[in-house]
């Protein structure tokens, strides 16, 4: 019970990396709440949840809107009257990212937007919330991608090593008000997107994921990631990403 009563928000927890943080949380004893924006899918989550009988709940949110995040934030404090932890999950590629020179201008902002935009709104939100409660666990998810390099995602990589840059900065910002704010690199994880990209064949898909040395990595080995950052049990760890990509940033 590493979480027995602390309140985490958890944003693209539909399903995923994202779900199984919420699943690990509730079972370690958190209230959970599901930010997401596909209302089927973040509601059937819940149930899920619910129906183990833990305390989750889903408020539909679009993290590329600073409005539906604080809706968001406003739900969770109205519930609760507090969050200890926030896991800014929410994120991911997509088809039209490629090199710099061809990549839409569209598609850039889009990938900011999402993935560096929605950490940023979350953080603006929720860390105030912290402050009155006298500290809390940020965790911001990034990837392997912008520590590594690769080919054919520009934009992605961009917005993820902004991630990097923005867990380093607050978490000097904010550790005098005892909020630690850390990042997770996943390798190839077998989400449910990454696994049809494999079996469909994805030539880059195929080749990064030989390169996983113990083998691809599950959501849920994500999740004890994200779990140990937002329990006591990192309580001096700030500032930092933690890479689990089952080797392969080293292969």
């Amino acid at each position: 019970m590493r979480l027995k009563d602390k309140t985490a928000l958890i944003t693209g927890a539909g399903a995923g990396i994202g779900y199984a943080c919420a699943e690990l949380f509730c079972e370690e004893g958190a209230r959970v709440v599901i930010a997401e924006l596909d209302i089927e899918t973040g509601a059937a989550a819940a149930a899920r949840l619910c129906e183990r009988g833990f305390d989750c709940r889903f408020v539909q949110t679009d993290v590329s809107s600073p409005d539906s995040v604080k809706a968001a934030v406003d739900a969770i404090m109205q519930a609760h009257g507090r969050i200890d932890v926030l896991y800014n999950n929410a994120g991911g590629s997509s088809l039209q990212d490629g090199r710099v020179t061809e990549t839409p201008f569209e598609e850039f902002w889009k990938k900011l937007q999402i993935d560096l935009h929605g950490v940023w709104a979350g953080c603006h939100y929720a860390i105030p919330h912290m402050i009155a409660n006298g500290g809390g666990a940020v965790i911001n998810a990034t990837s392997v991608l912008a520590i590594m390099g690769t080919e054919g995602r520009d934009a992605y990589t961009a917005a993820k090593g902004g991630i990097i840059s923005l867990t380093r900065s607050m978490a000097v910002e904010y550790a005098r008000h005892g909020i630690r704010v850390n990042a997770v690199a996943p390798g190839v994880t077998t989400t449910e997107r990454v696994r049809k990209r494999l079996e469909q064949a994805n030539p880059g898909a195929s080749k990064t994921a030989q390169r996983s040395l113990l083998g691809t990595v599950e959501p849920r080995e994500i999740g004890y990631a994200v779990l140990f950052l937002a329990s006591d049990e990192a309580r001096k760890i700030t500032g930092q990403t933690l890479i689990v990509d089952s080797g392969l940033t080293i292969s």
